[in-house]
Order: C-alpha cells, then sequence, then structure tokens
C-alpha cells in the first residue's frame, strides 16, 4: 500500500498493538512515512505530501515547530480529526469534491483556516457563496399513491388536513381556454399556503382522484369542506370541461380548519369570537358549552358542499 494513503481508525493497528518505533522525534524528519493521530483518528502520509505548501504543517514537519508525539511514535495534533483526511487529500492533489452541506463546508473551512491552508479556505467561501441563495425547503408536502395511505394520513394526523387533488389526466372532455391557467392558479395557491401555514396545517397533494381539480379540508380526522374547481359546460357541439379559481373560497374554507388544530378539542375562545351575536355570552356555562358544540356542528354541515356552477336546462 502506498505511503500516500490515509487511513482511517479502522484500518490502524488496534489497541494494545504497538506500532512500529519511528516518525518524527523532536522536530527531525525522520522517516519518510508519518504516523499522526489527529483527535482519536489515525493516518499514514508522507512528510512530502505534509510539507508541499506553505502551512502550518510544513512548519511542524520541517523542525521549525515543536512536534508532540506519545510513547508509541504517534505523533499528536490536538485537533477534531473528521475532516483531517480532506486536508491531506486537498495537500495531495490542490483540489477535492467538497461536502454539500453549508454547515460540513464551514466545518471544513475551520480547519483549513486552523491550518494556514489559503487555497483550500478559498475553495470553501467561494462555495458557501454559491449556495448562499439557494432555497431550503421549510416544508415537506406528502403526495397521495393509494387511498389506504390517504386515509391513514388523515386519521393519524394531529392537525387539520388540506388537500389538493389535481389530475389532469383526466380528459374525458375538451378543456376551456382558461382552465390550463386556473389549474396552475389552483397549484400556485397551494404551495403558498403550505409555507405560510407550514406547522399548523398538513397540505397533501392527490394526483390519482377521479376529479380534475378539488380541495378538501379535515378537521380531527373528518371531512368539513370540499371545494371542487371544475364543472361541465354544455358547447353546442360538446361538452367541455372548465376549470376555476375561487381564491376567496379557498382562503375561507383554509381559516376554517384552524378552528381544529391540536388539542383536538377546539379552542372555545376562537369559536366564541366567531360567533354571530355578542349577546350569547351572557348565558349560563352550561348552555355556553351546548352552543358551541352547536356551532362546530353547525360549521361542519354548512361548510360540507360541492362547488359546482354547470348550467342547468342545456
Amino acid at each position: 500500500m502506498s505511503g500516500d494513503t490515509c487511513l482511517g481508525s479502522a484500518l490502524c493497528p488496534a489497541a494494545g498493538h504497538k506500532p512500529k518505533a519511528g516518525g518524527l522525534k523532536g522536530g527531525s524528519l525522520g522517516n519518510k512515512y508519518v504516523r499522526l493521530n489527529v483527535g482519536g483518528s489515525l493516518y499514514y502520509t508522507t512528510v512530502q505530501v505534509l510539507t508541499r505548501h506553505d502551512t502550518m504543517l510544513k512548519a511542524m514537519f520541517s523542525g521549525r515547530m515543536e512536534v508532540l508525539t506519545d510513547k508509541e511514535g504517534w505523533i499528536l495534533i490536538d485537533r477534531c480529526g473528521k475532516h483531517f483526511g480532506t486536508i491531506l487529500n486537498y495537500l495531495r492533489d490542490d483540489t477535492i469534491a467538497l461536502p454539500k452541506h453549508r454547515q460540513e463546508i464551514k466545518a471544513l473551512m475551520a480547519e483549513a483556516k486552523y491550518y494556514l491552508i489559503q487555497g483550500l479556505v478559498d475553495m470553501c467561501q467561494a462555495a458557501l457563496q454559491d449556495k448562499k441563495d439557494l432555497y431550503e425547503p421549510v416544508c415537506s408536502i406528502p403526495i397521495i399513491t393509494s387511498p389506504k395511505e390517504e386515509e391513514r394520513l388523515i386519521e393519524s394526523s394531529m392537525k387539520p388536513v388540506v388537500k389538493l387533488l389535481y389530475n389532469r389526466s383526466n380528459n374525458k372532455y375538451s378543456y376551456t381556454s382558461n382552465s390550463d391557467d386556473n389549474l396552475l392558479k389552483n397549484i400556485e395557491l397551494f404551495d403558498k399556503l403550505s409555507l405560510r401555514f407550514n406547522g399548523r396545517v398538513l397540505f397533501i397533494k392527490d394526483v390519482i382522484g377521479d376529479e380534475i381539480c378539488c380541495w378538501s379540508f379535515y378537521g380531527q380526522g373528518r371531512k368539513l369542506a370540499e371545494v371542487c374547481c371544475t364543472s361541465i359546460v354544455y358547447a353546442t357541439e360538446k361538452k367541455q370541461t372548465k376549470v376555476e379559481f375561487p381564491e376567496a373560497r379557498i382562503y375561507e374554507e383554509t381559516l376554517n380548519v384552524l378552528l381544529y388544530e391540536t388539542p383536538r378539542v377546539p379552542d372555545n375562545s376562537l369559536l366564541e369570537a366567531t360567533s354571530r351575536s355578542r349577546s350569547q355570552a351572557s348565558h349560563c356555562e352550561d348552555d355556553e358549552g351546548f352552543e358551541l358544540r352547536d356551532r362546530v356542528r353547525r360549521i361542519h354541515v354548512k361548510r360540507y358542499s360541492t362547488y359546482d356552477d354547470r348550467q342547468l336546462g342545456h
């Protein structure tokens, strides 16, 4: 095996086996091969690699700085050894494949600054600058793949649920001229709402249902409302599918499901604030409790409807 190969601790001599004496002692160059213990991670490399660039490592292994060794001859460097293998690879090749995540790049740059490896510091800074404006998702949207999965998600959710079904493949009839634009508007509104109410509402997408575009709203495992955005237009010679964008209605129903946030019991103060008459507050406690329960029931019954403006008599 080449002496330039960086070996992790799993490939180094096990505990209880003493390596052969050698390496640097008292700052002298010693053998060509160097054994390093960096924060408990063990590496083999050569003096040539460590002294290629004008860094702190070159100062250590050219006799300008004191080098500490243990009784078995391993040179001790009191730093985290996680990124030291990457440091060695950069010293060998003058380039490396940087980690994908910002935090890992920052950690590597901190080590490069400690060892005074300016070229690697510059690489890390350039990569962080490129990643600065990248969008990092703040929420995840499940995609329904089966009715059983949908049922399981809704029943197990401790949050209200808003589901958007869009299935453009349901092409039984031709579409009106603005149907595609309205379908995209529904999808864009769904994305905006999922970002705005992330953490309070579970948003899911359905691409296997029978409707082309339909919103469904759930609270405590029950379906509270439905806004169907498609209807059939009976033209002179053929039927056409019309997709609409009832933005205000969708916003209203989304706000209504917030009444069913955890805990499972709706917030009485929120229900009380949305009641039609403030005179109800003067009722006795028993009547008030019954009235709030009735209010929830009436919201449920009233909101469970289907939006359909198909023309009649054609």
